[in-house]
């Protein structure tokens, strides 16, 4: 209503509660659009479909600048509520603080910060490399905002490091333990585990043996009861007599597949953890070894009828003959013994785990571990190979260099309850599973495998609708009200439209085939050279 007097507009406080001001939908919908792509990872057609139930009608794009909103919203609620954040956090004696960042290709960096004991997510950025000048202004905001952290946890970017250390000087600083195994493994199995796959693709055996078993399928197809001969034939010992000509077709064809299948070995951790080329290769070795020995036992006295055999053992003869692969191969099982040996001994990670990225490694105690890693440091500076060994040289100085971070006593705290002792976890991975979730709901979403796009678009505050799955979380931001619609009615729009333009500041899109020369250290003078050379 608009005062005839003064002129003045009256809005409807009613109204405002429901709708913000100048939008086409109320807070209801942009809640509901939100939860439905964050938590419930439904895609733009599908929310569209769930609100026309609720006779709500709105397109794909309205669905997605909705979604946007809510971060935005979402963002400004969590930094006014972040003093009440920081209150409950003292009550448990401060925060212990995560860091972690993800991205894909030349991408942005998304980076986050977590408290492991309450299992709030602090804060995020994009930054455009992961080092230490673009992390310290991060790292200054969740200081200012939170205090002092109680402890530190990441993995061992030299960046994060760097900044860390500037940033929290004398504070517990840890490093992720499945990180550092993982990092070290690689350093230490890299160049022969490199130097097999190489190898192996370079012979295309892969290729070729897929070629031999297409060509065996082709055949075994008209004739399904050959499969079931060869499973009770196995069982029994004793093969029909109706089956023996078409025994080597199926048994060929079950041969390579059992050999192509050595590419799906592991446990889910990546390497060094699983080695599916090594497994590959030892598998097409014994493959080899069979075939020899199958290749002239004649089922009917035809020796035609083994050509499926010889056949496989022709394109096996390259890989055995290889030297190259097979000497990198027998020195990577000796590192292998030693590797496995640091494993055990640092409790993470276990051959017969089930968790694969999201082991947290046993519950041990940390003096436990601590013992076991001195353990087995000796036991390798003890080897007669040692002082002839850069490798395990290098791993030891690895192990040497990052001690203090690794272990630590458990830290003495003042909480609402008293004293009480608290132990970091040895992991980062409460935000390595967010991020991998947050890819997979991206693939749910869009079909696609690749996140590099999610990555580009994806506001910088959207890691804190985790939040919205942490009951202690929910209490703080609502604060006695009812519904997180009650909580964004009270944000200014003016405050609101000014984050919002913020946030959609996409930094300038830069042709993809430009990205590799503009990373060139040396690229004004390499493009001077080029010009010069042109015109003369």
């Amino acid at each position: 209503m608009i005062c005839w007097q003064c002129g003045h507009t009256y809005r409807s406080e009613e109204l405002c509660a429901l709708v913000p001001p100048g939008a086409n939908f109320g807070y209801d919908v942009m809640v509901h659009a939100a939860q439905a792509l964050f938590l419930r990872h439904r895609n733009e057609a599908e929310v569209v479909a769930e609100l026309a139930q609720k006779n709500v009608q709105i397109s794909p794009r309205e669905v997605s600048l909705l979604g946007m909103k809510f971060i935005v919203y979402l963002a400004i609620a969590h930094q006014r509520c972040a003093p009440d954040i920081t209150k409950d956090m003292q009550t448990r004696g401060g925060y212990i603080c995560h860091l972690d960042a993800t991205c894909e290709g030349r991408d942005p960096f998304l980076m986050s910060s977590m408290d492991s004991l309450s299992e709030i997510v602090l804060g995020n950025v994009k930054v455009p490399a992961e080092d230490e000048k673009h992390i310290v202004p991060f790292l200054e905001r969740i200081k200012k905002t939170y205090g002092i952290a109680l402890a530190l946890v990441h993995d061992m970017g030299k960046g994060i490091l760097k900044a860390v250390a500037k940033v929290f000087p004398g504070v517990p600083d840890f490093i992720c333990h499945f990180h550092f195994l993982r990092d070290i493994g690689k350093d230490f199995l890299g160049a022969e585990y490199d130097t097999i796959r190489k190898r192996l693709s370079n012979h295309g055996i892969s290729a070729k043996l897929r070629y031999r078993a297409k060509q065996l399928k082709a055949d075994m197809d008209p004739k399904a009861e050959l499969i079931q001969a060869l499973d009770a034939g196995i069982e029994d010992a004793a093969l029909p007599e109706d089956a023996l000509e078409f025994v080597p077709v199926v048994s060929a064809y079950t041969l390579i597949q059992w050999a192509l299948r050595g590419k799906a070995e592991g446990h889910g951790y990546g390497f060094p953890f699983d080695r599916p080329h090594l497994a590959f290769a030892g598998r097409l070795c014994r493959l080899n070894a069979d075939i020899q020995r199958i290749k002239d036992i004649h089922l009917r006295g035809e020796w035609r009828d083994n050509c499926p055999y010889f056949k496989i053992h022709a394109a096996l003869k390259p890989i055995i003959k290889d030297k190259v692969l097979w000497k990198a191969f027998e020195a990577i099982e000796e590192k292998i013994a030693v590797f496995e040996k640091l494993r055990k001994a640092m409790r993470i990670a276990a051959p017969s785990g089930r968790r694969g990225l999201n082991d947290e490694g046993q519950n041990s105690n940390i003096g436990t571990i601590e013992g076991g890693v001195k353990k087995f440091r000796a036991w390798l500076i003890r080897r007669k190979d040692y002082r002839q060994n850069s490798d395990a040289q290098k791993m030891i100085e690895q192990i040497d260099k990052y001690w203090e971070k690794l272990f630590a006593d458990p830290i003495s705290v003042q909480t609402s309850c008293g004293p009480v002792l608290i132990q970091p976890q040895r992991t980062n991975n409460i935000l390595e599973q967010f991020f991998r979730s947050l890819k997979r709901a991206n693939r749910r979403r869009t079909g696609n495998a690749s996140s590099s796009r999610m990555l580009c678009t994806i506001l910088a505050e959207t890691p804190l609708v985790r939040n919205l799955q942490n009951p202690h979380y929910m209490k703080i931001l609502l604060n006695g009200k009812n519904s997180i619609e009650e909580v964004f009615a009270e944000i200014q729009i003016d405050t609101v439209r000014k984050e919002f333009r913020k946030a959609r500041e996409a930094p300038e899109k830069i042709p993809s085939g430009l990205k590799p020369l503009i990373t060139m250290p040396d690229f004004p003078e390499k493009l001077v050279n080029m010009l010069e050379k042109a015109v003369t």
